[in-house]
C-alpha cells in the first residue's frame, strides 16, 4: 500500500503539470508578446455548423490597449484602438462608429489580446489538452451578462494559432492566424485611424 502512495504521489505533480501545460503556455504567450503582427482569416457558422461568411485581413497589436483588425476580403473594415476609443469603419456604408474602450466592452473576445483585459479576472480558465497539435484553452466568462458562451484559444509551440468564439445566437466564429510575427518593432500610426471624408460619424 506505501509502495502504492509512493508511486501516486510521484506522478501526480506531472499529471497536474502537464494539465495546466495550455494554459501555461496561453499566460505566457501575453505576457510576452507586447507588439503583434499576423494575417487573419475569419470563418462565421451559423447554428448548423455552416460555413456563411468568410473574411480576411491583417491584425496589428500593441499592448496595452491598440491593436488594428484590418478587414481586406470580401468587404473592407477597421476595428482600430487607441487612447481608451475604438474606431469602428466600415467602407460600404462609409459610417465610423467611435466608442469608449470601458468596462462594458472590457470583457469582449475582440479585446483579449489587447493586454487591458485581466484574464483570470475577467475569465474562468479550462485546460482542453492537445488536439492535432494545438495546445487548447477554453475561457469561459465570469460575467453572465455577455453576448458570448465562451472562448477557444488553441496555440501551437507557444503561439496563438486559432481562436474560436461561441456566441448566445447560436453563431460560432473561428480566426486562423498565419505568418505570426512577436514582437516587430511597429510605429504609433499603426493605430491611429484618420475618418475618411465624407463618412458619417456616430460616437457613443
Amino acid at each position: 500500500m506505501k509502495k502504492l502512495l509512493l508511486i501516486i504521489a510521484f506522478f501526480l505533480p506531472f499529471n497536474i503539470i502537464h494539465a495546466q501545460e495550455p494554459i501555461l503556455q496561453l499566460k505566457e504567450f501575453l505576457a510576452n508578446s507586447q507588439t503583434l503582427t499576423a494575417k487573419f482569416k475569419q470563418v462565421l457558422f451559423d447554428k448548423n455548423n455552416k460555413a456563411k461568411q468568410t473574411s480576411e485581413g491583417l491584425f496589428t497589436l500593441s499592448r496595452p490597449g491598440k491593436f488594428r483588425w484590418s478587414y481586406q476580403k470580401p468587404f473592407i473594415q477597421e476595428i482600430v484602438s487607441n487612447s481608451g476609443k475604438v474606431w469602428f469603419y466600415d467602407a460600404d456604408l462609409e459610417q465610423v462608429t467611435i466608442k469608449k474602450l470601458d468596462k462594458s466592452m472590457g470583457s469582449t473576445p475582440a479585446l483579449l489580446l489587447s493586454g487591458d483585459v485581466e484574464i483570470e479576472k475577467e475569465f474562468k480558465l479550462e485546460s482542453q489538452g492537445e488536439v492535432e497539435g494545438l495546445s487548447w484553452i477554453k475561457l469561459l466568462p465570469k460575467n453572465e451578462e455577455t453576448s458570448f458562451k465562451y472562448v477557444l484559444m488553441g496555440l501551437k509551440k507557444g503561439v496563438l494559432e486559432v481562436m474560436e468564439l461561441s456566441d448566445n445566437f447560436g453563431q460560432l466564429t473561428r480566426i486562423y492566424f498565419s505568418e505570426v510575427k512577436i514582437n516587430p518593432k511597429l510605429k504609433d500610426k499603426a493605430f491611429v485611424f484618420i475618418i475618411p471624408d465624407g463618412a458619417d460619424v456616430f460616437e457613443d
